[in-house]
């Protein structure tokens, strides 16, 4: 049994990247001004965030049910007996279930996991699902897993500029007039389903401090004893520089010394409701010390 592994933009995989490892990658689509662009395709960091900034009309739509059918037919063309499709989280997006819907004229061949997770995390039930597949377990196998481990794993952010979140209707203007008035950083979270928020403290600094602390406490009282072999943690970040980004995975690596931390921008998805500015961070559990 020959099974593939397909995930979206969503996971922080990049092209180049899914091309090494032999991933079939979906690149969400961006409207910006009425023009499709596609993540990580035609669409990169910097003009996604300028677009933000300047005002443009910037939003994010699910894939085409063209698309991810096409998609399945030329990869089970190539080969493959099954297909292990693996999309954003059904809280946070309708793609999931469009893709369920769609799966069921391949009469089980294709097999979409509701995975629950999002960027950092996502990844990496992405390469857990690769493991799986070289290992010859079938789309099934390997779907009912991830579903069974889905809320193996928790991601915060701290968001920089409240208007974003105005925008998209997650706090009202007044709210977001007093934030910026005295600074506030919202610290949001994903626990599975949907963007929650989790505390608000007066600069990024501070919100750098609570997270760490949060996820730290979250980890420790979740899995108590848990071997460091068997966590991974993830920064990530919404346009930020290459000197913050470093900063950001370093700041992690400090706190968590024995654990593999690895850096990913957020996806669009998440940064077209949050804006530039944004750090986050999230662990995963898994199964085999081999991942990563």
């Amino acid at each position: 049994m020959k099974t593939a592994v397909m995930t979206d933009s969503n996971s922080g995989i990049t092209k180049e990247e899914a091309d090494r490892l032999g991933i079939f990658l979906l690149p969400m689509p961006v409207i910006i001004n009425e023009q499709t662009y596609y993540e990580g395709i035609n669409l990169e960091q910097r003009f996604f965030y300028e677009s933000l900034i300047e005002g443009h009309d910037v939003s994010t739509s699910q894939p085409s049910p063209g698309d991810v059918m096409d998609m399945w037919k030329q990869i089970l063309s190539k080969g493959y007996d099954e297909i292990i499709h693996i999309p954003m989280s059904s809280g946070l997006s309708s793609s999931c279930a469009t893709a369920i819907g769609l799966a069921e004229d391949f009469q089980g061949k294709v097999q979409v996991a509701d995975n629950h997770r999002i960027s950092v995390t996502m990844r990496i039930a992405v390469m857990e699902a690769l493991h799986m597949a070289n290992e010859g377990r079938s789309a099934r196998e390997i779907r009912e897993d991830l579903e069974k481990r889905a809320y193996d794993s928790s991601i915060f952010l701290a968001v920089d500029d409240l208007k974003y979140l105005k925008k998209g209707g997650r706090i009202t203007p007044a709210a977001a007039a007093l934030g910026t008035v005295f600074h506030i950083k919202p610290v949001l979270t994903i626990q599975g389903e949907k963007l929650d928020a989790f505390a608000k403290t007066r600069g990024m600094k501070k919100a750098k401090a609570i997270m760490l602390k949060a996820l730290k406490e979250d980890l420790e009282k979740r899995f108590p004893g848990i071997d460091s072999k068997y966590v991974r943690i993830g920064a990530a970040g919404s346009g930020l520089s290459l000197e913050e980004s470093r900063e950001w995975q370093a700041m992690l690596q400090e706190m968590f010394p024995e654990v593999q931390v690895y850096y990913d921008h957020l996806s669009f998805s998440v940064g077209s409701h949050t804006g530039p500015g944004v750090y986050g961070m999230g662990f995963s559990i898994v199964q085999d010390p081999s991942i990563s």
